[in-house]
């Protein structure tokens, strides 16, 4: 067994891995970069030394909290009416989604070495962050799922400038994302209020995920409200950062030598059906089209399976209706979010059965 060091020099490791993992990351352009690198300073300690470590229970569920309101900040009045008059094949679509989800999910813990709330929750399409976040309060095995929902989500941000310059051949330069431009005290104020009053209510709820989902509503409510001028609000990048580095890291010290050599070995079966998850994804694509009416490439950018600030950085680029991208890829992630706790219970006591 490794020889333990202090937990100061541990959480020296830990910082130091995470600053340099993350700081490369983000020059390469991979998505959520903070949370990968936490992911690897966990890492770093876990397979290094004997010394168990932990996140602090309070310190998590403010991580898990600020990832909700992160969520809910995106959620506006605007996106919810673009979608009125296609509701129910924007339903249909999701629906779809989510049932390939589950099928990929299926195949992949058809493996012994996976199981089925593992499998589902690992290839479930949208909402990385927040699944990550909850996936092992849910029973998971939060190692592999972590790892797999954020390759899903780079080989979607791969794919999608190639089928996007190939298939329908946009002009550029045509647009930018817009911002919240809400002063950064109303923007504390706003993370202050959600978080506080979000996690209070998940501590009434008897849901495993309410402390994720909690914030999430209070955050919906604010920015949808415009209460106290939060319709504009968003949460700092410094404390989206910090939401990343806590969720990352308690990952990270949950693996061993042994996890990782498996996780190793599942990953041709991953790729594969990671492949047909997006493609199954961009015929859902095409069906919105034809049912809505809706231009090829907004139809296929509001069904990519994950990566949705660059799928949304596209559609602006590119002159596509970035309001019915968001509202699309929103309404998915709110339903995923929503549907993992009876989803969990139903798929445990299937496994019992």
């Amino acid at each position: 067994m490794p020889a333990a060091r202090s937990p100061v020099a541990s959480w020296a490791l830990i910082l130091a891995v995470t600053a340099v993992a993350s700081l490369g990351f983000e020059l390469l352009g991979l998505p959520s970069p903070v949370l990968f690198g936490a992911l690897l300073g966990g890492m770093a300690h876990a397979l290094t030394s004997g010394r168990a470590l932990g996140v602090p229970v309070l310190a998590f569920r403010v991580g898990q909290g600020l990832i909700g309101i992160t969520i809910g900040s995106m959620v506006s009045l605007e996106a919810l009416s673009r979608m009125r008059s296609d509701l129910l094949p924007i339903v249909l679509v999701t629906l779809g989604t989510l049932a390939a989800s589950l099928g990929a999910g299926w195949l992949f813990s058809r493996r012994r070495d996976v199981s089925g709330v593992t499998g589902v929750f690992s290839l479930v399409a949208g909402g990385a962050s927040g699944v990550v976040a909850v996936a092992h309060e849910l029973g998971a095995d939060d190692r592999v799922v972590t790892v797999v929902q954020y390759l899903r989500v780079l080989l979607v941000l791969v794919a999608m400038p190639v089928v996007t310059a190939a298939v329908f051949h946009p002009e550029r330069g045509l647009g930018t994302l817009a911002q919240g431009d809400a002063p950064w005290p109303t923007d504390l104020a706003y993370v202050a209020v959600a978080l506080v009053v979000g996690l209070l209510l998940a501590r009434i709820g008897a849901i495993p995920t309410a402390t994720l989902l909690g914030p999430l509503a209070v955050a919906v409510a604010l920015s949808v409200g415009g209460w106290f001028g939060f319709d504009e609000a968003a949460v700092p990048l410094l404390l989206q950062w910090l939401a990343y580095l806590l969720i990352g890291v308690q990952v990270g010290l949950r693996f061993t030598r042994a996890s990782l050599a498996a996780i190793t070995r599942m990953l041709p079966v991953v790729l594969a059906l990671i492949a047909g998850l997006i493609g199954l994804c961009a015929g859902l694509g095409a069906l919105l089209t034809v049912t809505t009416g809706v231009d090829g490439l907004t139809a296929y950018l509001a069904t990519t399976p994950g990566g949705l600030f660059a799928v949304l950085a596209t559609a602006a680029d590119s002159g596509s209706d970035v309001t019915y991208v968001m509202a699309v890829q929103i309404f998915r992630l709110l339903v995923i979010l929503l549907l993992t706790p009876p989803l969990a219970s139903w798929l445990r006591r299937a496994r019992r059965g």
